[in-house]
């Protein structure tokens, strides 16, 4: 370990010696008095806290983890420099200085979008990355604290799936508006204006100049940027999400009572993606989407003509993958088709070009998109499109069996690919024999097994940096526990560990018993989702106050 790294780590640490479980205390800890200090309007203060953060150990540490163990651990920056030992990694945290730093430009590579076109992509170096990690640790609790009840794109704890629910509650009632306002913002993160951000953005002001003037590197030719914050950056959606909050307290400043009057305003946003809804058509055109243009202006944002459009209930709209539309007064959320489209094609892709792989290795590569894509739909009216989509594949895999074996008969083939399994037949499945004389048997996934479940939208205000949440968010996470087989298989062998008994009231726990899952060290406490730090206990359970009066959500 060199000396400036001894110097910023505790006396004799080493990589692998950092106690992480003490970290995670420690930032959390902090984050949640940032949180505070913003509730009670002292910004001086979270400031404050904010330097702490930044300029701790702990926070530092956090920091070069995260990118250096993450999907993009092996990518590099301009540089080439990746931090794959623990001495580079030990090295990288007393390489986090403010002083002296100055940022690499970006190297850009362009990402084909599904309409033909590219989509600009930045990979910033490996100590960019962290020093943004760094800083993202100390903006995220301000940026949840402060943002738009109904954003749920780029933010810890929510998903599509909590936006396509919101949609639901405001769409779904006889009583709810008919017209809807789609907006999408033409290029959001690539115009956003520098200058803005640099004067509402609560963090480093010098740091943050310093990244948004990095440029990039294209075809290797220097570039500078002038507006934008770059796709690829850690901190990248946050920025671009705090650029536009706001716009909802805009709305409801702007129309007061707007939405429990005729006007049944709503607003449901998704990154750059939104919708609002409206009593009218001639409403949302004339006097609802110039506000929305005047509050984009300030940012040097517009929308896009061609994506931005006002359309009625009865006609349907696509948003997030999802067409929602009412069927005789009925909203049904289904796979919208452009979506089906894009799954089948990127299916028959890859059967296409894997025309001579092994059946199992092509089944290693099928599941993973049907089961991700099913779980995306998994909550919506999508048993129907799984079950169509289950036949376009047997099609497809059907025609890659047939051309592998052009002097065989249909029996041969059938019975080589395609098995009885129950009362099922025509399973694509095989059994691969190992060395070790053991064979194990894959077996390609169906979509219509995926069971539908409704997802419960996550509360507007829950923040996962305050406390006071944690208790919701523990009860959330056992509800996602329950739902995956993994999950549920961690548990049995959880309440196996304890004996079938409550870790309370160590009376026996059964399925008529109602009954919950919570970590013994939180997660925000360095805890982990292993099975030695899970227990089982009675969800009414009269010995445990702290958890009588939680609430099934």
């Amino acid at each position: 370990m060199n000396a400036a790294a001894l110097a910023c780590a505790p006396s004799g640490t080493s990589w692998d010696g950092i106690n992480w479980a003490d970290a995670q205390r420690r930032v959390r800890g902090l984050q949640a008095r940032i949180v505070k200090a913003v509730q009670d309007g002292r910004h001086n203060k979270a400031k404050a806290l904010q330097w702490l953060l930044t300029h701790s150990f702990s926070g530092k540490a956090l920091a070069v983890k995260r990118v250096s163990e993450n999907k993009g651990k092996n990518t590099p920056g301009v540089d080439k420099v990746t931090w794959n030992t623990p001495r580079a990694k030990i090295g990288a945290i007393a390489s986090l200085r403010r002083r002296g730093y100055s940022p690499l430009p970006l190297r850009r590579v362009l990402i084909p979008k599904k309409n033909g076109k590219t989509r600009p992509l930045g990979i910033p170096a490996m100590k960019c990355r962290a020093m943004q990690a760094l800083h993202l640790l100390a903006l995220e609790p301000i940026a949840e604290t402060t943002a738009d009840p109904n954003s749920y794109g780029f933010r810890p704890e929510r998903s599509t799936a909590d936006a396509a629910a919101q949609c639901f509650g405001v769409l779904s009632r006889k009583a709810n508006a008919e017209w809807v306002l789609e907006g999408d913002i033409q290029g959001c993160f690539d115009n956003i204006s520098h200058g803005w951000l640099i004067a509402h953005i609560p963090m480093d002001k010098a740091i943050l100049q310093k990244w948004l003037k990095a440029g990039y590197v294209y075809r290797n030719e220097l570039f500078p940027s002038h507006a934008g914050t770059p796709q690829g950056g850690i901190i990248s959606p946050v920025l671009a999400n705090m650029a536009l909050d706001g716009l909802e307290a805009m709305l409801a400043k702007r129309f007061p009572n707007a939405k429990w009057t005729a006007r049944k305003m709503q607003m449901v946003r998704y990154a750059d993606d939104f919708i609002i809804t409206g009593c009218s058509k001639e409403w949302l055109e004339n006097e609802v989407r110039p506000a929305v243009v005047d509050f984009l202006a300030e940012r040097g944002l517009v929308l896009s003509p061609e994506k931005t459009k006002i359309t009625h209930i009865g006609d349907g709209f696509d948003f997030l993958g999802w067409n929602l539309r009412k069927y005789n007064g009925k909203l049904l959320i289904k796979p919208s088709k452009a979506n089906i489209r894009a799954h089948l094609a990127k299916l028959r892709e890859v059967i296409k070009t894997n025309k001579s792989i092994k059946q199992v290795n092509l089944i290693g590569l099928l599941n993973p998109i049907l089961r991700g894509w099913a779980n995306y739909h998994s909550h919506v009216v999508a048993k129907k499109v799984f079950n169509q989509v289950d036949s376009e594949v047997w099609i497809m895999l059907w025609r890659w069996a047939v051309r592998r074996h052009p002097r065989k008969g249909i029996r041969w083939v059938k019975d080589r690919y395609f098995k009885v399994r129950g009362s099922r037949r025509w399973v694509f499945s095989t059994v691969e024999k190992y060395a070790d004389g053991k064979a194990r048997e894959y077996t390609l996934l169906k979509e219509s097994d995926t069971p539908i479940v409704r997802h419960i939208k996550i509360k507007a205000a829950a923040n996962p940096h305050d406390p006071n949440w944690d208790e919701y968010f523990e009860f959330r996470w056992g509800k996602k526990m329950l739902k995956s087989t993994k999950g549920r298989a961690k548990l049995y062998r959880v309440w196996r560990q304890q004996g079938g008994l409550c870790s309370v009231c160590h009376k026996p726990v059964t399925k008529d018993t109602p009954w919950h899952s919570r970590h013994i060290v939180k997660l925000a406490d360095g805890g982990t989702d292993a099975a030695v730090n899970l227990e089982i206990y009675h969800l009414r359970c009269p010995r445990d106050q702290q958890y009588a009066n939680v609430k099934e959500v």
